[in-house]
């Protein structure tokens, strides 16, 4: 274990960490789990959402009050236009819509910077 030199980054205010793996599941449609990670007190929040294999959103995903960034952490991520392999980030602006889906499973991080 590696010793801490600054052990007073810790102590400031809002500074937080979770480990994905100790974060609640809960399964929003067959076999798509999402993992809340954050939330700021002004409504931003991070998650991550995993998604197995052959599923799909069963409706059009909105983006409301605003955008939605997401990170394809690993798997094969399709917004109902195309795929987007792992590595890939894509920012989908207030108002604009996805229908998501995969073929392979994916793992994507998810953060709305305003709620």
């Amino acid at each position: 274990m590696r010793l801490l030199q600054h052990p007073e980054i810790l102590a400031q205010e809002g500074y937080t960490s979770v480990s994905v793996d100790e974060s609640p599941v809960r399964e929003l449609f067959p076999g798509i789990r999402l993992r809340p990670l954050w939330r700021g007190p002004a409504g931003a929040h991070a998650n991550v959402l995993e998604m197995e294999a052959g599923t799909s959103w069963p409706r059009r995903d909105v983006h409301e009050p605003g955008p939605e960034e997401v990170y394809v952490v690993a798997g094969t991520f399709n917004d109902g236009a195309r795929d987007y392999p792992a590595g890939t980030f894509l920012h989908a602006p207030a108002g604009s819509w996805h229908v998501p889906s995969t073929t392979t499973g994916c793992t994507l991080f998810l953060f709305y910077p305003e709620g």
